[in-house]
C-alpha cells in the first residue's frame, strides 16, 4: 500500500508542478526516481516533524500541494499542535501519508502504535481522514487527493494485504463503498478490516444469518446518507476497526444514528480504553482484541440473539399489560405509579 501511494505521488508530480514530496527520516531509496527527475521538489528531512509541519504549511501557502510521509505516530501525534494551528485552521492542502496505522509497528511497543489516529484526527475541523483497505483502493484514491480542498490524513497499512475492494465501484472521497447486501446484519468496516468482514459474512451465511458489508474508507467526512440508508434495512449493526473504540469509526456511526433518531442494536469491535502492553505480531494482536472474522461472528451472534430475546420479553410484557385492567380510582393504590 505504501509503495502504491508513493508511486502515485511520483505520477502526480510528473503531471502537476505544484506537487512536492517531503519525507521524514525515510529509508534509503525512497522515491529515487522522484529525487533524480525533480530534485527541486523532493525533500528528505530529519526527525523534526513539528518543524516539518510548519514547512508543509509554508509550501501550501506558496501554491504547492505537499505530500508528507513518515511513520504514522510521528505524522500526527508528535506534531498535533502544528497540524491543528498551521494546517487545519487555515485549511491548507497538505497531504499526510501515515505509514503503519494500527498494529503495524507493534513489535516496537506501545509508543509506535497508531491506534488512536482516526479518533483524534476526526475531531479536527477541516481534516479529511481516509483509511483504504488495499493497494487497489489506494491507487483509485490518490489521484483524487490532488485538488481536494483542505488537509488530508491517509492511513497506510502494512502492505501486502489482500485486494478485497470491488474494482467496479469508483472511489469517491466522502462516500462509503457497498460491498455486499444482507437483511439481518450490517458490518461496517474501515481500512484493512474489510477483509475480516468478508470472511465473517461467509461464516454467518452458513448459520442462516444474512450479513451485508459496507466499507467506509473515508472516516471523515462521513457518508451520512449512504450509511443511514443501509442501517435502516437491517436488524443490527457491527462496526470493526483497527483502532480504539473510543472516538473511532464505531463512535462516529453511533453518533450518526443517535443524531438521526435511527434505533438499531450496535456493537463496536476495536480496542478498549487501555494501552496495549503485550507483544506479538499484528495478526496476533488483532485476534487478541477480536478484530477478526471470528470476532465479528461472535459479536453478531450476541447482538442478534440479544435482539431476539429482547423482542420476546417485550412481547410478553405487552401481553401481560393487556390483561391487567386498572380499576378507576381517585386514589393512588399502594405499589402503583402515579403515571399509570
Amino acid at each position: 500500500m505504501r509503495k502504491t501511494s508513493l508511486e502515485q505521488v511520483y505520477l502526480l508530480a510528473k503531471k502537476d508542478k505544484r506537487v512536492v514530496f517531503v519525507g521524514s527520516d525515510l529509508g534509503h531509496g525512497t522515491l529515487d526516481k522522484f529525487k533524480a527527475e525533480m530534485p527541486d521538489r523532493f525533500f528528505m528531512e530529519g526527525v523534526s516533524e513539528q518543524h516539518l509541519t510548519g514547512m508543509l504549511a509554508g509550501m501550501a501557502l506558496s501554491g504547492k500541494v505537499p505530500y508528507f510521509n513518515t511513520i504514522a505516530v510521528f505524522a500526527y501525534r508528535r506534531c498535533l499542535e502544528q497540524v491543528i494551528l498551521d494546517v487545519a485552521i487555515p485549511n491548507l492542502p497538505v497531504r499526510i501519508i501515515a505509514s503503519g496505522g494500527g498494529f503495524v509497528y507493534v513489535p516496537l511497543g506501545p509508543t509506535h502504535l497508531a491506534t488512536d489516529d482516526l479518533a483524534i484526527l476526526r475531531t479536527v475541523p477541516n481534516m479529511t481522514v481516509i483509511a483504504p483497505a488495499d493497494a487497489a483502493e489506494m491507487a483509485r484514491l490518490m489521484p483524487l487527493t490532488l485538488n481536494w480542498p483542505g488537509p488530508i490524513y491517509i492511513r497506510l497499512a502494512k502492505g501486502g494485504d489482500p485486494v478485497v475492494t470491488p474494482a467496479d465501484v469508483p472511489f469517491r472521497i466522502g462516500k462509503a463503498v457497498p460491498v455486499a447486501t444482507g437483511s439481518d446484519l450490517l458490518i461496517i468496516t474501515t481500512g484493512i478490516t474489510l477483509q475480516f468482514a468478508l470472511v465473517a459474512r461467509k461464516m454467518l451465511a452458513a448459520e442462516g444469518i444474512k450479513a451485508g458489508v459496507l466499507h467506509v474508507p473515508t472516516v471523515k467526512p462521513l457518508d451520512q446518507d449512504g450509511i443511514l440508508s443501509r442501517i435502516a434495512k437491517v436488524r443490527g449493526v457491527v462496526t470493526i476497526e483497527e483502532g480504539v473504540r473510543l472516538g473511532g469509526l464505531g463512535s462516529a456511526i453511533g453518533e450518526l444514528m443517535l443524531d438521526e433518531g435511527l434505533v438499531r442494536p450496535l456493537t463496536r469491535i476495536g480496542l478498549p480504553d487501555e494501552f496495549t502492553l503485550h507483544y506479538g505480531t499484528q495478526l496476533e494482536q488483532l485476534a487478541y482484541y477480536g478484530i477478526s472474522g471470528d470476532g465479528i461472528v461472535r459479536a453478531a451472534r450476541k447482538l442478534l440473539g440479544g435482539r431476539v430475546r429482547t423482542r420476546t420479553l417485550a412481547h410478553a410484557a405487552r401481553r401481560k399489560l393487556l390483561r391487567v385492567r386498572p380499576q378507576p380510582s381517585t386514589q393512588v393504590q399502594r405499589g402503583t405509579s402515579r403515571r399509570a
